[in-house]
């Protein structure tokens, strides 16, 4: 359950973007629709920096290595998960107060790479956490996950243009970046207790 609603709030304002920079860049600055779309490139930079670095995380993985037995936990998955979760707050909360005209274009498109590749990160590796926790259930549990993902995914961006409305551009980001920041203690719990909260649940420890 905080792994679903975690990634599905991540996901809903990954889609608030939609909303969000069209605002900054094409109302706010008078860009037009082709070169505001432009202003996205910051967070697909970050996406393929963090999928670039997929060899350094997987060694980060595997340094969790059980030196008697030789096995990898699924919590060791949310070490990367951790870093995603701070790069995405730290990006959200720079693009909020860098966003208005009165600063340089390039400074809240920047804003977009550790937002980006803190998406990528809770993406893919919490998505391998799932399925390593529940094995032959990965499936069933990835499904449900995508499931609450989609509806927020859908139902957020609705409430976008109201949110930015009543609070502007700056407030209605920080509130986001606050929330991502506070989810931090999300992979911070599993990373530590991750093992317990799996041996709690009677379906998990039939595969153990």
């Amino acid at each position: 359950m905080f792994w679903d609603f975690y990634i599905a709030f991540v996901y809903g304002v990954l889609y608030l973007c939609f909303v969000a920079y069209p605002i900054a860049f094409q109302q706010e600055r008078g860009w037009s629709p082709g070169k505001g779309g432009l202003s996205f490139t910051g967070i697909g930079v970050g996406v393929l920096l963090a999928i670039a670095c997929e060899p350094i995380f997987r060694n980060v993985i595997n340094s969790h290595q059980d030196p008697e037995t030789g096995t990898i936990q699924p919590e060791a998955m949310i070490s990367i998960v951790g870093l995603g979760a701070v790069l995405l707050a730290a990006g959200q909360l720079w693009f909020a107060w860098t966003c208005t005209p009165g600063v340089h274009w390039i400074i809240p498109i920047l804003a977009g790479i550790p937002f980006g590749a803190g998406n990528a990160c809770v993406f893919i590796y919490a998505s391998n956490y799932i399925a390593r926790a529940y094995g032959v259930y990965a499936a069933s549990a990835l499904a449900g996950n995508m499931f609450l993902r989609s509806i927020l995914g859908a139902c957020l961006p609705l409430a976008g243009p109201s949110m930015y409305q009543a609070l502007g551009l700056n407030w209605g980001g920080t509130l986001l970046g606050l929330l991502e920041a506070a989810c931090i203690a999300i992979p911070v719990m599993f990373y530590y207790k991750g093992h317990l909260v799996r041996q709690a649940s009677p379906m998990i420890r039939e595969l153990l």
